[in-house]
């Protein structure tokens, strides 16, 4: 009786898990479907399969100079948003991660504080014009740099790491420095690329911030030329491209929205597999050694 409830409770935990890896990749499938095909998947129902398979919009993309502005834009971002964070994260969760440390539990509260409430919008468009950040890279990876979260997660697999290393490396006359830069940083690894690929993810994705602190297009980012061909829908920006493709696809509007969406997330699916490897040791050694 065990083994047959063990069994249904196995068939619908599969069959429950099967209908959210479907919800989830239709979406994702069907802007596929749509870039790729010559005719009217644009405006059909349900299609799973390219009626026939056109790169038109591919090909014609790489046209578009705007996209690849915001792509050099998005990358150099997301490359400095990531060094500067991790590198930061890196150097608060180590001390902190010192039972000893003076003052310890009180700058964990201070940092929980600043966690759950924040500035405000206003208060900091004030504060990146004060400081002369405005319309600079720096308007978009300092203010963010440090996440109270990324630095807990850190801090918690630090101090699952054995404390005779660091004795034996005192022993030997190394100092912290030393210690953290020879010793700590090569055996986190797994939290460092776990974290990379978050603040990786939330820069190539950001747009709000880009829109309020950049004003000028030559430093625009790639998920603001996508918002403004989706939302905007300015036909101005890829009239030519429009033009091209009109002859070949009555539907090149739809199709040409699909074929930016599906570049704009494809160096995210190169990159996680990469780090896959890492990301659950990772996250469940820093979440859960305390």
């Amino acid at each position: 009786m065990v083994r047959s409830g063990s069994k249904i409770a196995d068939i619908l935990l599969y069959a429950f898990m099967t209908a959210v890896l479907v919800i989830t990749l239709y979406p994702f499938w069907t802007q596929v479907v749509i870039s790729l095909d010559g005719g009217d998947a644009a405006y059909s129902s349900f299609k799973l399969f390219p009626s026939k398979i056109s790169f038109d919009s591919y090909k014609l993309a790489f046209d578009f100079d705007a996209l690849w502005v915001g792509y050099k834009n998005t990358i150099i971002r997301t490359c400095l948003g990531v060094v500067i964070s991790i590198l930061a994260t890196a150097i608060t969760a180590y001390p902190l991660s010192k039972k000893d440390l003076p003052l310890n539990k009180w700058i964990t509260r201070f940092m929980l504080i600043q966690f759950i409430i924040g500035g405000g919008l206003i208060p900091n468009y004030l504060l990146i014009k004060y400081l002369g950040l405005y319309n600079t890279i720096w308007a978009l990876v300092i203010p963010g740099m440090l996440s109270t979260f990324n630095v807990l997660i850190m801090r918690n697999f630090f101090r699952s790491l054995p404390e005779s290393l660091e004795e034996s490396a005192m022993v030997d006359g190394a100092g912290f420095v030393r210690i953290f830069i020879r010793i700590i940083l090569p055996l986190s690894m797994p939290i460092i690329a776990t974290e990379a690929l978050w603040v990786g993810v939330g820069h190539w994705n950001a747009w709000f911030d880009a829109l309020i602190y950049t004003n000028d297009t030559n430093k625009e980012m790639l998920q603001l030329v996508l918002r403004r061909i989706i939302i905007q829908n300015n036909p101005t920006q890829f009239s030519d491209i429009l033009t091209k493709l009109q002859d070949k696809n009555p539907y090149s509007g739809m199709q040409l929205q699909a074929t930016v969406i599906m570049l704009s997330i494809l160096p995210m699916l190169v990159v996680y597999p990469f780090m896959q490897k890492y990301f659950v040791k990772g996250i469940m050694v820093g979440a859960i050694k305390g």
